[in-house]
């Protein structure tokens, strides 16, 4: 019998990704529940081409929790450069043969997660083709999500079309019956709220009993969060739901070097300010560290160790009666 926690993390992009290398690590009953949203690039083309959902983000989630050498791995996430197959990875290939071959996106998701010796589970959010949409604060609608973020405007809310779209029944039930629940870090409205406008999704979440836990981003994003600050992210996924959801938020409390945001501040992106008083008048609880946010080759991105580190600490705080011993 698995008596381990079971953590249920959603997302996308690398955000997810780098979150579940380092959650990987403890023994925790993880399922990643990914977005198929995605249609630019190599995603878009297998996409339109075949007519399933966007294999890339399930790739890379795949390969974050891949438990095989490291030469699979990397045949796994390499991409071709040249010939009829250029910009291609080959994991998004290999998903595609083995949706034509199996007739259903997860039933190809799960056989290659067994091919990897995958540690816990990935679900694609839904099995249909969905296309996200953007709501823009002037009244313009953005279609297609890799159109959103290059509009570079105000975003209001975001959609998917067909409205009906359903999600993946699996997805439902390790909602249901998860400890935990966390979302993020990446890209708010087309990493992480894309998953939460499938049909089914966000009432699962409002109605499981499980903590939500927000590991909100370091920077801002030009085209989706410019200006926003901890509590702003939150509010937006509060908005999308349509109930205050969250338990506790982590958040980076780093300062960083004037260079290096001088150097952001030309991408339009500044470093999310914790706005203690407006997080607390949301009920939730604050966990901050100067370690979230590091410096590697110039660029600034989450620590997955660290990140990791502390839901799991908060796990074994909340949950003092059972006792977990790292692999």
């Amino acid at each position: 019998m698995n008596n381990r926690v079971k953590v249920v993390a959603i997302g996308g992009g690398t955000g997810l990704s780098v979150l579940l290398r380092g959650l990987k690590k403890y023994p925790l009953d993880i399922t990643a529940v990914v977005t198929v949203a995605d249609d630019g690039g190599s995603s878009g083309k297998i996409r339109s081409d075949m007519n399933i959902p966007s294999p890339g983000d399930v790739r890379n989630v795949i390969a974050a929790l891949s438990d095989v050498e490291p030469y699979l791995e990397k045949m796994f996430q390499y991409r071709f450069d040249s010939g009829e197959v250029k910009g291609h990875p080959v994991g998004n290939l290999m998903l595609a043969a083995m949706t034509d071959i199996h007739g259903n996106f997860s039933t190809a998701v799960q056989i290659m997660s067994k091919i990897l010796n995958v540690s816990g589970t990935v679900l694609p959010t839904t099995n249909e083709m969905a296309t996200l949409n953007a709501v823009l604060k002037t009244g313009e609608i953005i279609r297609g999500e890799s159109s959103i973020t290059k509009a570079g405007g105000e975003i209001d809310n975001v959609y998917i079309t067909p409205s009906k779209v359903k999600a993946n029944v699996d997805v439902i039930k390790a909602i249901e019956n998860c400890d935990y629940i966390v979302m993020g870090p990446g890209s708010l409205y087309t990493s992480i709220i894309p998953n939460l406008m499938i049909s089914g999704v966000s009432e699962a979440i409002v109605n499981s009993s499980a903590k939500k836990m927000y590991v909100c981003n370091v920077m801002t994003q030009h085209g989706e969060t410019d200006n926003y600050t901890v509590s702003d992210h939150i509010k937006a996924i509060n908005k999308h739901i349509g109930k205050n959801i969250f338990d506790i938020v982590i958040a980076n409390s780093n300062v960083f070097s004037k260079e290096i945001l001088e150097r952001y501040k030309e991408e339009q992106q500044t470093a999310v300010k914790i706005d203690k008083e407006e997080i607390a008048t949301l009920g939730v609880e604050l966990i901050e560290n100067k370690n979230v946010g590091i410096v590697e080759n110039n660029v600034i991105r989450h620590n997955a160790d660290k990140v990791s580190e502390l839901i799991y600490n908060y796990i074994i705080e909340d949950k003092p009666t059972i006792i977990y011993n790292k692999r």
